[in-house]
């Protein structure tokens, strides 16, 4: 009898999605097929799935101990999300080579259908760091009698959503900075910068628009730049492993002693990155722009606004509030823009509603006779009366303010 041989172990997902790529979230159902493709007829123990996904943790550190003595420090961390094992064909026992229990696959290709539930907890988003990577798989093993297992292993994606049009994400960001140059007994004028964003929060994909003010008053040639920055914190053993990558960055127009420059607006790109982690106890990753000055042959002055890096777009609805309450505060804040115009009055009640429907509307509708008779008189009467009353004038002055006044109060900046 010739043995038959194992030609193919492949694993295919169920996509959720139209991009043919596997990606879920929390409480997201992984589905897909295990594909065994034979030449010859084989006999087998069992076919096996074996699903999980954990955030792992790990560098070594050198240190020393005296002139001679060194050693090697190492820091592991570990937290796992899930670990799911199923069983497709056969029995769970594999350790023997017994004939029993056998099953007998023939000659071809031949489908196992599998699928599992991730957690409705949050689970933390896939990523792959210097230090440390949060990594989801489904492994698949065939055991065969007086046969090594044939192994394989394919990884997929777990993206846990933030969504930017929470409000905290939608906040403006803003700060100012100041830095005077001394060198020996001579002390220069100050260089200050002021810096605000709109928001806190984006996606991979969109432009910051950065609204700053950059006065030179040094003696010194100096350059406005801004940068944005990925920070990978990874946490083991009480100790903190910490690096920090350039993302994007754009830089301004030289200074001179005397100028200013001004950035109404200027735009930063952010490329495609990872979504922030925020929520995993090993593995934090966060952004910040840095909008800051170069100054030669000194410290360089610098503002960091933080960011949020999300998978969920801002909605157009968001867009436009955000726009708006961002551009009021900047109209009355050191950037010097326009305050907006004043609105224009509502139409006046003629306008909308004529004598005639007004008067018509006074009369009862013979389609509400039912519900005439079953109200009370005067409640009905009432609900007559007042459904097309106009509404009071409009003013733009308040006829009963709190204490008279000849000014408009200032707005917070």
């Amino acid at each position: 009898m010739v043995l038959g041989k194992v030609k193919s172990l492949t694993i295919s997902f169920d996509c959720l999605n139209d991009s043919n790529v596997p990606v879920y979230s929390s409480g997201d159902t992984v589905s897909g097929r295990v594909s065994l493709e034979v030449t010859g007829e084989i006999r087998v123990k069992s076919l096996k799935i074996h699903a999980r996904g954990h955030a792992k943790v790990r560098w070594t550190e050198s240190r020393n101990a005296g002139s001679n003595t060194a050693y090697t420090q190492n820091y592991t961390e570990e937290v796992e999300y899930f670990n799911h094992k199923d069983i497709l064909i056969g029995h769970e026992r594999d350790d023997d080579n017994s004939e029993e229990g056998l099953h007998t696959i023939h000659s071809g290709r031949h489908e196992y259908a599998f699928s599992f539930e991730l957690p409705q907890t949050p689970l933390a988003t896939s990523f792959e760091g210097r230090h440390g990577s949060v990594r989801y798989w489904v492994k698949a093993e065939l055991h065969r009698p007086w046969f090594l297992p044939v192994k394989l292993k394919k990884e997929f994606t777990v993206f846990e959503h933030i969504d930017i049009n929470t409000p905290s994400l939608l906040s403006p960001q803003a700060g100012t900075k100041e830095k005077t140059l001394c060198c020996w007994f001579c002390t220069s004028g100050p260089i200050s910068l002021s810096a605000k964003i709109e928001r806190k929060g984006y996606t991979p994909g969109e432009s910051i628009q950065i609204f700053a003010e950059i006065e030179n008053c040094s003696s010194r040639m100096v350059v406005p730049k801004a940068t944005i920055y990925q920070t990978q914190a990874f946490y083991a053993k009480g100790k903190m492993k910490e690096v920090r990558q350039l993302v994007a960055n754009l830089r301004g127009e030289s200074l001179s002693s005397g100028k200013t420059e001004t950035w109404n607006g200027k735009q930063l790109k952010i490329p495609p990155v990872s979504p922030s982690i925020l929520d995993c106890s090993i593995i934090r990753v966060e952004y910040s722009l840095m909008v800051y000055v170069d100054i030669p042959g000194a410290m360089d002055l610098f503002l960091n606004l933080p960011l949020v890096i999300g998978t969920i777009p801002l909605h157009p609805f968001g867009s436009r509030t955000s726009s708006v309450s961002s551009q009021g505060s900047m109209n009355m804040n050191w950037l010097g823009l326009t305050l907006p115009e004043r609105p224009e009055a509502p139409p006046s009640y003629a306008e909308v509603v004529t004598e005639e429907q007004r008067q018509s509307s006074l009369a009862p509708l013979g389609a509400c006779d039912d519900f005439e008779r079953a109200l009370p008189g005067p409640l009905f009467a009432y609900i007559q009366e007042f459904r097309f009353l106009p509404p009071p004038l409009y003013s733009e002055i308040d006829p009963n303010p709190d204490q008279p006044t000849d000014e408009i109060p200032s707005c917070p900046s």
